[in-house]
């Protein structure tokens, strides 16, 4: 793979396209020391015509609530945004790809009392190729519930995309990675499942979605499209509630959710198969085609890339065109 730094395009940064290469920050910007910032991660996908972005209107709302919420003055427009989201992909040439519009302080001064600080803007895009190998998706994820805990609402944002957040994510990560496993399932402090490292998460028993309400975990996009697909859809009944690990223990199936991610089945938690009882395929077999995760995956696949006959039609305001 290409390092990133190291490509031909363009990037959008404070209202000007800079070449790719040249896009570059000073090493005292503030973001850098000190992680207040926030970012998004959009996903846009091949359509009939052009590239559509999935859900960007939510995305940027989301962008400009996180800065809001961390007192940061977004001198854009969520309108200015989402037409520079759709010219990056134009300018890039791009039909499949990933956007990180990402906002940071400047490098004016240090400190946690520094003043006069300049907000950023950039976006970037590029294809995100295969983000998750096939395997992956058809058999699912063994994951690790991990002994660093999710944030609390009174430690930090919850509901704020924030750049800082993400070093509790890579430390669960790490940590499960490193024992030999694919993700990490992090509790909140209270002891209930929040979420993985960076995705959503959702089980499903006696024909019942079951998901953590939003409190210490993130409101995901991916998660509010699942929602809505499954009770609109496959009218299945849809609880946000609390979720003790046990539960996912003995789910029948369960699965996660993001935008880089889509959904991807939990297999097994710390050494239980999921969905034994129910009689799940043994491990290292492909979910069942007729299994609600598998459903969802389908639904997710046809939205985001277009095909939106009968149905699904009521899913078209998700999509922007990047052109017309």
């Amino acid at each position: 793979m290409i390092p990133l730094h190291d490509r031909d395009g363009w990037i959008w940064h404070d209202g000007e396209w800079i070449p790719w290469r040249d896009a570059q920050v000073h090493v005292l910007t503030h973001t850098l020391h000190y992680g207040m910032g926030c970012f998004e991660g959009v996903r846009a996908y091949a359509g009939a015509a052009a590239a559509n972005l999935f859900r960007v209107a939510e995305h940027t709302r989301r962008l400009a609530d996180s800065a809001h919420a961390l007192d940061i003055d977004l001198p854009f427009s969520e309108h200015d945004l989402i037409e520079a989201q759709r010219q990056c992909l134009v300018k890039n040439s791009l039909s499949n790809a990933y956007l990180k519009p990402t906002i940071f302080l400047g490098a004016e001064g240090l400190g946690l009392r520094a003043k006069g600080l300049t907000t950023h803007v950039m976006i970037a895009a590029w294809d995100l190729g295969d983000y998750i190998s096939a395997e992956a998706r058809a058999i699912g994820l063994r994951a690790l519930t991990s002994s660093w805990a999710r944030h609390h609402v009174n430690i930090s944002l919850c509901r704020a995309k924030t750049n800082g957040h993400y070093v509790n994510s890579m430390l669960a990560l790490n940590t499960a990675v490193k024992a030999g496993f694919d993700e990490a399932i992090m509790l909140d402090p209270e002891g209930y499942v929040a979420e993985a490292s960076a995705a959503n998460v959702f089980l499903i028993r006696d024909g019942v979605l079951h998901t953590p309400e939003v409190t210490s975990c993130l409101q995901g996009i991916t998660r509010d499209s699942v929602i809505a697909l499954a009770r609109d859809v496959l009218g299945v009944e849809v609880r946000e509630r609390r979720i003790t690990r046990d539960e996912l223990y003995t789910a029948d199936e369960a699965f996660v959710t993001g935008t880089a991610a889509e959904i991807l089945p939990l297999r097994e938690l710390d050494g239980r198969h999921i969905g034994a009882r129910a009689g799940a395929p043994a491990p290292g077999q492909p979910i069942s085609s007729t299994s609600v995760t598998a459903q969802l995956q389908q639904l997710y696949h046809r939205v985001t890339r277009g095909d939106l006959d009968g149905e699904l039609e009521r899913y078209r305001a998700w999509l922007t065109p990047s052109t017309g």
